[in-house]
């Protein structure tokens, strides 16, 4: 077992790749996986947070200060600013504007803290991050939702963050529990095996994420290679921008996960409180979205390593 962790910790990469075609190619079994996505995001947070241990993601109070202010821009400056210019453009009631808006105003997804490890940056600053700004999505999604009535019921997605903060609070608790119990000063070989369940996780995940796009595949080609341009562009420039204007600020040290952040958001918490009738349209979206943020550590590690390296 230890080599099969191995093996998957040294082609990470791989996996990942492995999984969104298994998520393509197996349309009955990713429509199975569908039901045990919660489950399957808890598993992953406490795989994750047994790999990083509760020292790695734990921050000093005085750092709360950059966390509030970047997710208080990332989750409601960004997306509040996209929405006027879309709205002055008069493209405001769009489905594009609105899978643009919501994917800016969302937290981090729950697998970035395992992005963060694929590009070997910091993923204990990644972990506060997504912790800090799910706890706080509640507050920063209510000026979105003000200008955003299409968007859904405000309580309804309030109590999904709260649900997802919940799910994200025990989860990682758990995993960082396991860690002091079975692998308080864990060896080179047991991290290693750690990183490779950590991928296995994430890449299994991923199958479940895309069920809904086999089937846009076969009845609208073309409309699936839309959202995929979309999903591709809003995921890129958003990390691209963020490492950009961080590199040589005084937030260069954690500019490497607030980009992760800022790419590779959770826009499916939003789907609880979505109409019926623009539901479809974003499911293919979600399906095309998690393209971007899985191929992130095959397509982006330069940039990072670019932007990040030592002058």
């Amino acid at each position: 077992m230890q080599r099969f962790l191995w093996l998957a910790s040294t082609h990470a990469r791989a996996c990942l790749i492995l999984g969104l075609l298994a998520g393509l190619a197996l349309p009955s079994f990713a429509a199975m996986l569908v039901v045990w996505l919660p489950h399957m995001v808890a598993i992953l947070l406490t795989v994750t947070a047994l790999r990083i241990g509760h020292r790695a993601a734990m921050g000093a109070v005085g750092d709360l200060w950059w966390g509030l202010s970047a997710v208080a821009l990332l989750q409601t400056g960004l997306p509040l600013a996209v929405l006027g210019v879309l709205t002055l453009a008069g493209l405001q009631d769009t489905p594009a504007t609105l899978a643009i808006v919501l994917a800016c105003a969302a937290p981090a997804i729950t697998g970035s803290v395992n992005l963060a490890l694929m590009l070997r940056l910091d993923a204990g600053r990644m972990m506060q991050i997504l912790v800090l700004g799910t706890a706080v999505f509640p507050l920063t999604v209510l000026p979105v939702l003000a200008f955003l009535p299409q968007a859904g019921s405000p309580a309804v997605i309030i109590l999904a963050a709260l649900k997802l903060l919940v799910v994200i609070v025990l989860a990682t608790g758990l995993g960082f529990m396991l860690r002091q119990r079975f692998f308080p000063q864990p060896s080179e070989g047991q991290v290693k095996a750690l990183d490779g369940l950590s991928v296995l996780a994430f890449s299994f995940i991923v199958v479940g994420l895309m069920a809904a796009l086999n089937p846009a595949l076969r009845s609208d080609p073309l409309a699936v290679a839309k959202w995929a341009v979309l999903a591709f562009a809003i995921s890129y420039l958003l990390q691209l921008f963020s490492l950009l204007s961080l590199r040589r600020s005084p937030l260069r040290g954690v500019a490497g996960p607030l980009a992760i952040g800022a790419g590779n958001r959770n826009i499916a918490i939003f789907l609880v409180a979505l109409p019926a009738e623009i539901l479809t349209p974003l499911m293919i979206f979600i399906g095309c979205w998690q393209l971007p943020m899985y191929l992130t550590p095959m397509l982006l590690p330069r940039l990072y390593k670019w932007a990040l390296r030592d002058e």
